[in-house]
C-alpha cells in the first residue's frame, strides 16, 4: 500500500472516530457543564441542536467543496478548523459562547465528514472499498463504545473543559499529513462552477427539517406539521432549480441514480430505528430497571462490540453474497434485534439485553458497511464528494427521524407513569417497522458483481429476443477502438 492510501486510509478512519467520539462524550459532559455555567436545559439543548442543524445543512455542499478542490485540502480545513474550535469551546467564558463555537463546528465538521469518504474513493479503486469504509465503520464502533467511559473519566478527574481539549492533538496531526502527503488526485475542473443558489435552498430545506424533528416532541401536531410543510417547499423549489441549473449541486449521474437513492433510503431507515431503540432502551435500562449509567453502558456493550467485530466480516460477505444478500440480512437482524428489545420487562435477564443490542449491532454494522460502499462505488470520481455528502446527511436525519418517533410515541404513551416498563413497547414496534422498511428496500440494491453484469446484457422486453431466452452476442464495430469497447 502506498503512502498515500495509508494516509488516506489512517485520516478516514481517525477523522470519522473523532467526530463519534466528540458527540458521545458530550453526553456525559452536559450535566457538569449546565452546572458549572449556570445554563438552563434549552442552552444546553442547543449545544447539540445547532451542531447538528449546522452538520446536516451544510453536508453535500462541503462534498462538492471536496469534489472542485480536492478532498484531501477540504479535510485539512476541516480537521484544523474542528480542533482549533474544539480548543476554543474548551476556553470559552460562558454558555453563549459555548453554543455559538458548537455551531461553527459543525461547519468544519461538514467540511471533515464527506472528505473522510471522498478520500478513500479517490485512493482506492470500487472494488477495494468495501474493507477501508469497514475499519471506518469499527472505528466508529470503538469511539461510540468509549466515548462516555472516556468523557466520564475526564470530567471527574479534570472538568468538562478537558473533554473539548481531547481533540486538539490528533486533529493538529491530522491537518498536517493531509497538507503534506499529496496523493495522485485528480485535477480539478476549474470550469465546473459552485451551485450556490442550491446549496442555499438545500441547506435551509435540511435545516428546517432538523429543527422541526428536533422540535416534534414538544411541539403541537400544527407546529409539526407547518414545518414539514416549509420542509417539502423548499425541496419542491431546490428540486425545480437543479433542473435548470448549468452547473446544479447534484450532478445527473448522482441525481438521477436508482441505486443511489436506495441506499440513501436503506442508510436512513436502518440508523433511525437503531438510533430510536437506543434513545428507547436506554430510558428503559435506567428508568424502569433503574440502573446507573455506567451499568446502563454495560448493558449496551453488545452493540459496540459487534458494530466493531462484524464491520470487516460484513465487507468479506458483501464482496462473496453481493450487496444485496449482506444488506437484507443486515436489515433483518437489526429488526429482530429491536423486536426482542420491544418484549424487555422487569423480568427480563442482562442474557436477553445482551442479546437484543447484540443483534442491532451486527445488523446495524452489516448495513452501514454495505449501502455506504454501494452510495460511494456507484458514484463517479468526479461526483464522489457530493455522494458522501448525501451518505454523510442521511446518516445525521436518520437518527433524528428515530429518536422523534421514539419520543413522541413514548409521550403519547405515558412512558414511566406506571414504571411498569410495557410502554416501551408500541415504541419500539413502530421502530421495528421502519426497520422492516429498510429491509424491503435493501432488496433493490445491486446483487453479486456476475448477476449485474448479467443484467447489462440482458434484451429488453420487445427489443428483438424474448424474455427467458439467451441474447446474441453483441456484435463488434470494426471502427471501433479497444477504448470505446472498454
Amino acid at each position: 500500500m502506498t503512502l498515500h492510501r495509508r494516509v488516506a486510509l489512517a485520516s478516514s478512519v481517525v477523522g470519522a472516530a473523532i467526530v463519534a467520539l466528540d458527540g458521545t462524550v458530550l453526553t456525559v459532559t452536559q450535566p457538569t457543564l449546565r452546572r458549572e455555567l449556570h445554563a438552563s436545559f434549552a442552552q444546553i439543548q442547543w449545544i447539540s441542536t445547532g451542531y447538528l442543524i449546522a452538520v446536516a445543512s451544510l453536508l453535500v455542499f462541503a462534498g462538492r467543496l471536496g469534489d472542485r478542490f480536492g478532498h484531501q485540502r477540504v479535510f485539512a480545513v476541516g480537521v484544523l478548523g474542528f480542533g482549533v474550535v474544539s480548543a476554543g469551546i474548551g476556553l470559552a467564558p460562558d454558555i453563549g459562547w459555548v453554543v455559538g463555537l458548537r455551531i461553527t463546528q459543525g461547519v468544519f465538521g461538514a467540511l471533515l465528514q464527506p472528505a473522510t469518504l471522498g478520500m478513500l474513493r479517490a485512493a482506492f479503486p470500487p472494488e477495494r472499498l468495501g474493507m477501508p469504509i469497514a475499519l471506518r465503520t469499527s472505528a466508529i464502533g470503538v469511539a461510540a463504545a468509549a466515548g462516555p467511559v472516556v468523557g466520564g473519566a475526564l470530567v471527574t478527574a479534570l472538568g468538562w473543559r478537558a473533554v473539548f481539549f481531547l481533540n486538539i492533538v490528533p486533529t493538529l496531526v491530522l491537518g498536517v499529513l493531509a497538507l503534506t502527503v499529496r496523493g495522485p488526485e485528480r485535477e480539478r475542473a476549474t470550469a465546473t462552477r459552485l451551485d450556490v443558489p442550491g446549496a442555499c435552498l438545500l441547506a435551509a430545506a435540511l435545516a428546517c427539517l432538523v429543527h422541526t424533528l428536533v422540535g416534534t416532541p414538544s411541539n403541537r401536531p400544527a407546529a409539526t406539521a407547518r414545518g414539514l410543510l416549509a420542509v417539502a417547499t423548499l425541496g419542491w423549489v431546490f428540486a425545480r432549480h437543479e433542473r435548470r441549473a448549468a452547473s446544479p449541486l447534484l450532478p445527473p449521474d448522482v441525481r438521477g441514480s436508482a441505486t443511489l437513492g436506495v441506499g440513501l433510503g436503506v442508510l436512513v431507515a436502518a440508523s433511525a430505528a437503531m438510533f430510536g431503540a437506543l434513545f428507547t432502551s436506554t430510558y428503559f435500562l435506567q428508568d424502569v430497571l433503574a440502573l446507573n449509567p455506567l451499568r446502563s453502558s454495560l448493558r449496551a456493550l453488545p452493540l459496540a462490540v459487534m458494530m466493531v467485530l462484524g464491520a470487516p466480516v460484513s465487507a468479506v460477505l458483501m464482496r462473496r453474497f453481493g450487496p444485496r444478500r449482506t444488506a437484507v440480512t443486515g436489515m433483518a437482524l437489526l429488526t429482530a434485534g429491536v423486536l426482542v428489545l420491544s418484549r424487555l420487562d422487569r423480568a427480563s435477564t442482562a442474557v436477553t439485553i445482551g442479546a437484543g443490542f447484540l443483534l442491532l449491532g451486527a445488523g446495524f454494522g452489516a448495513v452501514m458497511v454495505t449501502a455506504t460502499a454501494v452510495i460511494v462505488r456507484h458514484a463517479s470520481r468526479a461526483s464522489a464528494g457530493v455522494a458522501s455528502g448525501l451518505q454523510q446527511t442521511a446518516m445525521n436525519v436518520g437518527p433524528t427521524v428515530g429518536v422523534a418517533v421514539a419520543t413522541t410515541m413514548l409521550s403519547y404513551a405515558g412512558a414511566g407513569a406506571s414504571g411498569a416498563g410495557v410502554e416501551m413497547g408500541p415504541a419500539l414496534t413502530v421502530l421495528a417497522a421502519v426497520s422492516a422498511f429498510g429491509t424491503l428496500l435493501a432488496r433493490w440494491l445491486p446483487g453479486r458483481p456476475r448477476e449485474e453484469d448479467a443484467a447489462d446484457h440482458r434484451p429488453a422486453a420487445g427489443a428483438g429476443s424474448p424474455l427467458g431466452t439467451h441474447p446474441e452476442p453483441p456484435r463488434r464495430d470494426p471502427q471501433m477502438t479497444p477504448h470505446d469497447r472498454g
